[in-house]
């Protein structure tokens, strides 16, 4: 398994903050990260956090847990399927102590038994485990969940919570008899949490709810907290109140009795993770480091000051490749005819790294990642996770009303701008204005990604299904055996689709007279050992290349055969890697592909003679960003770039 390996470019985390937990005494704060590392905080004043401690692992890491009994020794657990117990010293230095043995799928949430020698692991394979800290020994499994698991959380009294997409929570003891006690929801369930005393569980919902039960999983009472999923709970000291993360981008804080005492927003936030002690609350982010607020007031003590710049959408513009950034940059560089760029390199079979580009534009969304991207009549259109449509005309910047969820996906369609939320509805919104016309529920999950063709356009969920059709009727054309990350088509003939299951499937499609849709020839392709996040296809409908990135950091290829599946199935190889999961590819109107890696690689590719895909360009958005600008257009009248960031 290849490590992260991202450049060092100043201090914090140099990608998106996964997740962060309090030491008890909130002296200590660690923060995980996409860019594979923990970085312990000393926060004893909150307003100044300041590095203590960075420890490596070799994929992103999910979370971390403070030893109740020894508050030196610090567990985090990783995509590379393992979780790594430390020992951090008041001076700072991070000493490895014990590794446990590698779990058959990453690792989502590890928490400590009261007694500090036991730690419970839950990971993608859904199975809850127990381990002895001290030596690594695995002692039992004390659950199982249909799908993914994704929290747990013990109680000071010894029950094991834990929660799944699934939608199951469950609640075990691990030194008693019986089975463990359940309950069901319709939704995935991605946040748990007990209270200090052990007495309430707070849930957190994917209908933005959070449910406060019993131990025995009585419902003591639902918290509508937000339009958008409820992700994560954190619960103050004495238990008189908890804060809720929620994929509207703020924390939401409410007494036990459900009455709402105030919300936090900065759209620098990321609030998967939440975590609460001393008077203080702090949050994940996408920039450099964590967020910290005062839980009495909800007032922000401290911020990052340093954008991370991964991408996470692609567009053409005319001549120029654009690049929407987890910074709310949108980065625009010239191509050429050809899919090469001005002032670049030569070629070879892995891409020239440090090609350089002629001067770029850089746009200013204002501080919400940009998650989608698409053109309209010259104009561009921007999803952003801060639930906005933004618009630049070329000149400014105007943004619609708040939307109530993240904008994973954009496509245009009979004259509208079709919006793909988390909550998994097809917004219609006019393209002039701004304004909704008309939501409509499309999918049972977050609407990942659209493709247009003509006559309709094509959507992939986390429901595992692809669809397509206009914004009303639509035909489902298959399923994955897991979230569907992405889909592509190639004229109005082929269509492609990613997935978390770790498989491409490619099929042709028809529009059939009655304005139904057909997939035929489905064929699945391997490779890749981890999850599929994008996909694109090149060359003819006869025989199309399929390319995908994978979280592996591979670049995958393969030439379908419609005639002999079986041909299909045993061919693809790997075209590039990088040095981080790939994000994003988008097919430019020359028909090469641009291809972006979250390291800030981006890749053009072409095919050679015999119709097989080579890198012929290689760029960093790094260098991009350093790059003289040509001007830009401001962020959205009332918003300004924050401290740190890097602008035109």
């Amino acid at each position: 398994m290849r490590p992260i390996d991202l450049p060092a470019c100043g201090p914090g985390h140099f990608a998106p903050l996964t997740h962060v937990g309090f030491r008890p005494d909130g002296k200590r704060l660690a923060s995980c990260s996409y860019d594979g590392t923990v970085i312990v905080w000393d926060t004893g004043d909150p307003s100044r956090p300041t590095e203590l401690a960075r420890l490596r692992h070799r994929r992103l890491v999910n979370a971390c847990a403070w030893n109740p009994v020894d508050a030196e020794v610090l567990a985090t657990a990783s995509a590379d399927k393992t979780v790594a117990v430390w020992r951090v010293g008041e001076e700072g230095a991070g000493v490895l102590l014990t590794v446990l043995a590698r779990h058959t799928d990453d690792i989502n949430s590890v928490a400590w038994l009261p007694d500090g020698k036991r730690l419970i692991c839950v990971s993608e394979d859904g199975r809850a485990t127990l381990w002895s800290a001290a030596d690594g020994v695995f002692l039992r499994e004390v659950g199982a969940h249909e799908a993914h698991c994704m929290m747990v959380s013990v109680s000071a009294r010894g029950l094991i919570a834990t929660v799944g997409e699934d939608g199951l929570v469950a609640v075990s003891d691990p030194d008693g008899p019986g089975a463990p006690l359940t309950r069901r929801y319709d939704s995935s369930i991605e946040g748990c949490a007990w209270s200090h005393s052990g007495r309430l569980l707070a849930v957190a919902r994917d209908d933005g709810a959070v449910d406060l039960l019993t131990t025995q999983l009585e419902v003591v009472r639902t918290v509508a907290v937000s339009s958008s999923a409820a992700r994560s709970v954190a619960w103050s000291e004495d238990d008189a109140s908890f804060v809720v993360g929620a994929y509207d981008g703020a924390l939401h804080h409410f007494d036990v009795t459900g009455r709402r005492l105030h919300r936090s927003e900065d759209r620098r936030m990321w609030p998967r993770s939440v975590t609460a002690a001393r008077g203080v609350v702090a949050a994940g982010s996408f920039w450099n480091g964590p967020h910290l607020f005062d839980l009495a007031t909800g007032v922000q003590l401290c911020a990052p000051a340093g954008a991370t710049h991964g991408p996470n959408a692609l567009a053409q513009l005319g001549g120029e490749l654009l690049v929407g950034t987890d910074s709310g940059l949108v980065v625009a560089v010239t191509v050429d005819g050809g899919g090469g760029v001005d002032g670049g390199g030569g070629v070879d079979g892995g891409g020239v790294d440090g090609a350089q580009a002629g001067p770029v534009r850089v746009i200013d969304f204002g501080p919400s990642p940009v998650l989608s991207l698409t053109v309209h009549d010259g104009v561009l259109f921007a999803g952003t996770y801060s639930g906005h449509v933004l618009r630049h005309d070329g000149t400014a910047v105007t943004s619609s009303a708040p939307l109530g969820a993240p904008v994973p996906s954009l496509t245009v369609h009979d004259g509208h701008l079709v919006a793909g939320t988390y909550n998994g509805e097809f917004l219609l919104i006019t393209p002039d204005t701004l304004g909704v016309v008309e939501r409509i529920g499309a999918h049972g999950g977050s609407v990942k990604s659209l493709a247009a063709v003509p006559g309709g356009f094509l959507s992939a969920a986390t429901d595992r299904s692809v669809e397509a059709g206009g914004a009303y009727a639509r035909s489902r054309l298959w399923e994955h055996g897991n979230l569907v990350n992405a889909v592509a088509v190639l004229g109005d003939r082929v269509a492609a689709s990613a997935s978390r299951d770790h498989t491409v499937k490619a099929g042709r499609i028809t529009r059939l007279p009655g304005g139904t849709w057909r997939a035929e020839r489905v064929q699945t392709l391997l490779g890749p050992d981890e999850s599929v996040k994008c996909v694109a296809l090149m060359g003819s409908a006869e025989r199309p290349v399929v390319l995908a990135g994978s979280y592996d950091f591979g670049l995958y290829a393969w030439q379908v055969d419609w005639q002999e599946a079986a041909a299909t199935l045993a061919s693809g190889h790997v075209v590039a890697e990088f040095a981080q999961g790939l994000s994003c590819m988008h097919r430019l109107q020359d028909g090469t592909v641009a291809v972006a890696g979250w390291d800030g690689r981006i890749l053009l590719v072409g095919v050679d003679s015999a119709g097989l895909p080579v890198v012929e360009r290689s760029l960093h958005l790094g260098d991009l960003l350093t790059t003289p600008a040509r001007p830009a257009a401001p962020a959205p009248a009332g918003r300004t770039a924050p401290a740190g960031r890097r602008a035109a």
